[in-house]
């Protein structure tokens, strides 16, 4: 059905005139070949609209078609471990369809539709269902079990429910009197992208997103549903930082949005992915993932779409009951996406020529995170760590001010830390976490009741070697008193024995919290001996000579992470030893 003719192009956003049965946010298909697009302004004289494909060739004149809807995506089984674009079309598909280049206006279901599975349907004949209440449920890979749900907006009594067996997604499963008549339910739903997935209630996040990344968990953590921000410039890791977030931290099903990024580095990432064994099982990470990539050649207004595509589907699986970690890998290039679209509208520009909304779009974005009680009972989390890509390195660029805005936890990375190997190179002088208090109960009970203690006196030490080391480029390390030069070295062992992991090495890559709290309590410890001795007159210097500090710092490599308790008592003990030695020594 036609609903408009087009009347002017500017690169992705396209003007439609006598277009009055167009609504807002209305998903259309623009010109001959149906390009996919979604209405942004409707006017007297017609209706704006963003194509999430490429315009080149569209001509003056073309039709314009509605669909009735919004833009949405497709929730059903079979979205684990797949790849899609920005507006979920499964990008393997399409190169099977149209080879290595889309063709424009090519339409490839999301799922494959005729693909049996085993359910198990849980509804019976005669029970009362309400929206959001599981009916049945079918393992969707190795990792994770699908369940399915009856849609938002359906409550009433089921009159047939199948019989447990194979079945494809498009097959009735069971069928609800309605108070509009009988229902027939199966395995799709279709939600807008733009629209937040309703839930019973948002809870106060009280549980950490456990990453075995030592800066973050004992430092700056993050909560089950709370969002991140991890701004660096180019070649600070953030990429890396992510995939350590994604292999290690504790949610059950991770969502990798590539938006805007180098084709190359995609490609990069993806491969990546496809090698990353799940630590939890043992078998591939995808089987509880799934990416969503649109690099930087791909049309804009599609990068615009893709961090909402993402946040739906998580959304999706958090109904279910589990807890989701969204990777946005960046959000600086799909604000850049907002300003070519603004700047085509001839918007009024605001700063750096980002649009006005720029702010009210990134809050609109995290507050899609938070940890919540489901439709279906349990409780379910969205955490959102989102990559900032700032010019230069400039935290004081609009993107970074504005997320930190709507972000309780930021993770800075330093240019300076990178180019020393230090990884990950999360600046603790710059960085903060807010969720801290809310999640000490868990840190005391999970970890030790002086977790947070020891906390405190790691950052302390850190804060007071930045100070000192103002000093130490002025008049240099010598002119320091013993106990300022012992809380450099200290400083030193927390740094290299502590905040920097390497990746590669299989007993530092991913460290237990309870093993974090030792090792402070380790360090910690050596500090408080060291200085006693200090005290009385021992120059730091014979301390340094036995040793002890470098075999400290190196104990991340010499503990094993299933047995480590008795470990570092050796330590300790072994540190006991020094001092008493030194002391003896100096008597």
């Amino acid at each position: 059905m036609e609903n408009g003719i087009i009347t002017k192009i500017n690169g992705p956003v396209i003007h439609a005139g006598n277009a009055k049965e167009l609504s807002m946010h209305e998903m259309v298909y623009v010109g001959e070949e149906e390009l996919i697009g979604e209405v942004i302004a409707t006017r007297a004289d017609g209706a704006v609209i963003q194509v999430y494909e490429s315009t080149e060739g569209i001509k003056i004149g073309e039709k314009v078609k509605g669909t009735g809807g919004p833009l949405s995506v497709t929730l059903a089984p079979g979205l684990m471990s797949n790849i899609f674009d920005g507006i979920e079309r499964p990008l393997e598909d399409m190169e099977k369809a149209s080879g290595f280049f889309i063709t424009r206006g090519l339409r490839v279901d999301a799922v494959d539709k005729t693909k049996k599975r085993p359910y198990e349907i849980l509804a019976k004949a005669g029970d009362t269902v309400t929206e959001g209440q599981v009916i049945a449920q079918t393992p969707e890979t190795d990792s994770v079990l699908h369940k399915i749900l009856v849609p938002v907006g359906i409550n009433g009594k089921v009159t047939f429910a199948a019989k447990n067996g194979n079945y494809n997604i498009t097959e009735t499963l069971i069928k609800v009197e309605t108070e509009n008549g009988e229902r027939e339910i199966n395995s799709i739903q279709r939600w807008p992208i733009k629209k937040a997935r309703p839930a019973a209630g948002r809870m106060i996040a009280r549980k950490p997103l456990v990453t075995g990344q030592r800066v973050i968990d004992s430092l700056f953590p993050v909560a089950k549903g709370g969002a991140a921000a991890i701004p660096g410039g180019f070649g600070t890791g953030k990429t890396m930082t992510q995939h350590q977030f994604a292999k290690w931290s504790d949610a059950d099903i991770i969502i990798y949005i590539g938006c805007g990024e180098r084709g190359n580095e995609m490609t990069q990432v993806l491969e990546e992915f496809k090698e990353l064994s799940d630590p939890r099982t043992g078998k591939s990470l995808l089987d509880r993932t799934i990416l969503i990539a649109n690099t930087s050649n791909m049309p804009v207004a599609a990068r615009e779409a893709s961090i909402y595509t993402g946040v739906t589907i998580a959304e999706y699986y958090r109904d279910m009951g589990y807890d989701i970690a969204i990777m946005a890998d960046s959000t600086s290039r799909w604000a850049e996406a907002l300003r070519e679209i603004s700047g085509r509208l001839e918007e009024m520009p605001a700063e750096e020529g980002f649009p006005a909304y720029l702010s009210s779009r990134l809050a609109g974005f995290y507050e899609r995170a938070g940890y919540f009680n489901t439709l279906c009972g349990e409780e379910g989390s969205v955490t959102i760590i989102g990559t900032v890509s700032p010019q230069g390195g400039d935290f004081s660029e609009p993107v970074t001010q504005n997320t930190k805005r709507f972000t309780r936890c930021f993770l800075a990375l330093d240019r300076s830390l990178a180019y020393a190997r230090h990884y990950p190179a999360i600046q603790w002088m710059t960085s903060y976490s807010e969720y801290v208090p809310d999640l000490e109960a868990w840190y005391e009970e999970n970890a030790g009741e002086d977790f947070y203690e020891l906390r405190t006196q790691i950052i302390r030490i850190l804060r007071e070697e930045s100070e000192l080391m103002e000093i130490v480029k002025l008049v240099g390390g010598d002119v320091l008193p013993d106990l300022q030069k012992l809380t450099l070295e200290t400083a030193k062992v927390i740094r290299v024995g502590f905040l920097q992991q390497n990746a590669y090495h299989k007993e530092d890559t991913y460290v237990p919290v309870k093993k974090q709290r030792e090792m402070m309590k380790t360090i910690l410890y050596l500090y408080d001996k060291a200085k006693e001795l200090v005290t009385r007159g021992v120059p730091v210097s014979l301390i340094r000579e036995e040793g002890i500090f470098d075999e400290i710092t190196l104990m991340k490599y010499n503990t094993p992470n299933d047995k480590f308790e008795n470990a570092f008592s050796r330590y300790r003990a072994k540190t006991d030893a020094v001092i008493d030695k030194l002391r003896e020594t100096q008597l």
